[in-house]
């Protein structure tokens, strides 16, 4: 069964959203915290070791119910029952989508009246033993030493989402050192392998076709540096292949008790959950990496089973959808308050804009409103000393998400308590703004206090979590990708194909051989320029 194909804008709830946004354009939250004493309680969510206030919102009791309606109108309840129920959703690739399979213990999902849960339990137990053998040293090299690195060779969701939560969680980090090459960029690569020694060193080939022209020449380089010293015989012990090409990785001397395949079902950006997430246990530890499939699920839950007023993932979307689509606000900050989380936002950027930048909706018609929101941030309080000047003073409307955490991992509570100040002073700081009677009582000469005003009124959700853990880690993450879900599905569109993102890469291609000297390819009159200014100065 496929999704609904409903143009939003022709819903009776999108016509009433705006008429009403008529009457909010203006509002100010101070004026809507003063009418209710209790906004802070009514508009937030406590989902286990979650506070989610999104209080500061411009939006009322009447904004909330609109939006609602338009969810149900919508028909997104049946949505995410399609999805987690194994339906073909992700219609232009015919696939399901099921990335919520991946961390569901007791999946009974069938596709094509095949489990979904043998593949997924053989995955797990490759993933168990390997992570297992390396961090008890039983993994041994060419030479008899324990393996001290493991890097991971892949590129978009192959790596951005295990490098992000690798990083995210160091804390918890084992004694083996975890690296990352994704980038074709030459020096990118050299870079890594001056850090390692061959004799101790796993790589990780992660490429669902085995066929992905940067890892590929990624994996070339690398083998290349390791037969210096080594043999062909020796790669056996040094290379991993996570894919489903095992032709090709035997090609190169993976033995297929190496290799570790993915299933169809499950996207690029959404692949950490699968044997994509080796790297993350070889790092961690195999427990954690089941405790962030744990908190995931958790969260997985919480989406598939609350009612819409009191599911995060879902209010999350509905106000981001007020905001683009109303208040005509382009794109979101997000600002995590710990340095660990410094590489969030840019998987969130892939896993958010690859699947909402899209203008033909489920019916194949070209889209008149506007979709998929830009995402960018940095870590706090770094941000606060970069870009926090446009979101307090600039003529851009940022909804801002602020993700802290009650407590910190190593102790150092003097440093966090300043830490958590900053968090909570600028989130009421773009509330309440500065007026200029503030200033004028504190003798500010008239000509500056133009300069010193903040009108406030700019909207953030507040995320606040007990701790950073594997398990938090998890269900926030997932959190996010049910956000980017139901506001797919009430833009309808396609979420989960990619197809911009293969022109580039077709492209490419037929670059490399004008290059190498192979053809000479038609171009549009600046591509050829560009082409002959590089090929003269190349060498």
């Amino acid at each position: 069964m496929a999704l609904r194909t409903i143009n939003p804008t022709s819903s009776k709830a999108w016509k009433e959203l705006t008429a009403h946004f008529k009457e909010m354009k203006a509002v100010h939250m101070l004026d809507l915290f003063a009418k209710n004493k209790d906004r802070a309680a009514y508009f937030s969510i406590v989902f286990n070791d979650f506070l989610v206030d999104f209080s500061k919102n411009r939006v009322s009791q009447k904004t909330m119910d609109l939006l609602l309606n338009f969810a149900n109108e919508m028909d997104l309840k049946e949505a995410i029952e399609q999805q987690f129920s194994g339906e073909i959703i992700n219609q232009t690739e015919q696939r399901a989508v099921l990335h919520t399979a991946l961390r569901n213990p007791k999946n009974d999902v069938r596709i094509n009246d095949r489990p979904t849960r043998i593949p997924i339990k053989r995955g797990l137990k490759k993933i168990k033993r390997i992570s297992k053998t390396i961090h008890n040293g039983k993994w041994e090299g060419y030479t008899g030493k324990k393996i001290t690195d493991i890097v991971n060779v892949g590129i978009g969701g192959s790596d951005l989402g295990p490098k992000m939560i690798v990083d995210a969680l160091a804390y918890y980090k084992k004694e083996i050192n975890t690296h990352f090459i994704s980038n074709v960029d030459g020096d990118h690569v050299q870079e890594i392998l001056k850090k390692l020694n061959r004799e101790t060193t796993v790589f990780i080939i992660v490429s669902k076709s085995f066929k992905t022209q940067e890892t590929l020449q990624n994996t070339a380089t690398i083998e290349q540096w390791f037969l210096q010293k080594a043999t062909i015989l020796d790669i056996q012990k040094h290379f991993i292949a996570v894919t489903n090409n095992i032709t090709s990785a035997s090609a190169i001397g993976i033995p297929e008790d190496n290799i570790l395949s993915l299933n169809d079902w499950v996207g690029g950006r959404f692949s950490l959950w699968s044997t994509v997430g080796l790297s993350i246990a070889c790092s961690v530890g195999y427990k954690k990496f089941e405790e962030l499939l744990e908190g995931a699920h958790q969260m997985d839950m919480h989406f598939k089973n609350e009612p819409f007023n009191k599911n995060i993932p879902v209010v999350l979307a509905l106000l981001s959808i007020w905001y683009n689509n109303f208040f005509k606000a382009e794109t979101e900050a997000i600002i995590p308050y710990s340095e660990y989380l410094d590489k969030l936002v840019p998987h969130l950027q892939q896993a958010i804009m690859e699947s909402n930048g899209k203008n033909i909706d489920r019916n194949g018609n070209t889209i008149d409103y506007q979709t998929g929101t830009i995402i960018w941030g940095a870590t706090g309080v770094n941000a606060q000393h970069a870009f926090f000047q446009l979101l307090h003073q600039g003529t851009k409307l940022v909804p801002t998400d602020f993700i802290g955490f009650v407590k910190p991992l190593h102790g150092l509570q003097k440093h966090h308590d300043i830490l958590m100040a900053n968090f909570f002073a600028q989130t009421e700081a773009l509330l309440t703004g500065k007026n200029d009677k503030d200033l004028m009582h504190k003798g500010i000469p008239s000509e500056i206090i133009p300069y010193k005003i903040h009108k406030g009124n700019k909207p953030t959700n507040t995320i606040l979590i007990s701790q950073l853990t594997p398990k938090n880690l998890g269900a926030l993450i997932a959190m996010y990708e049910h956000k980017l879900f139901v506001q797919g599905v009430l833009w309808n569109i396609f979420s989960y194909d990619q197809m911009g993102v293969e022109l580039g890469k077709q492209l490419s291609t037929t670059i490399i051989e004008d290059i190498k000297g192979e053809k000479n390819n038609p171009h549009d009159a600046s591509t050829k320029a560009l082409l002959s200014f590089y090929l003269k100065n190349k060498d």
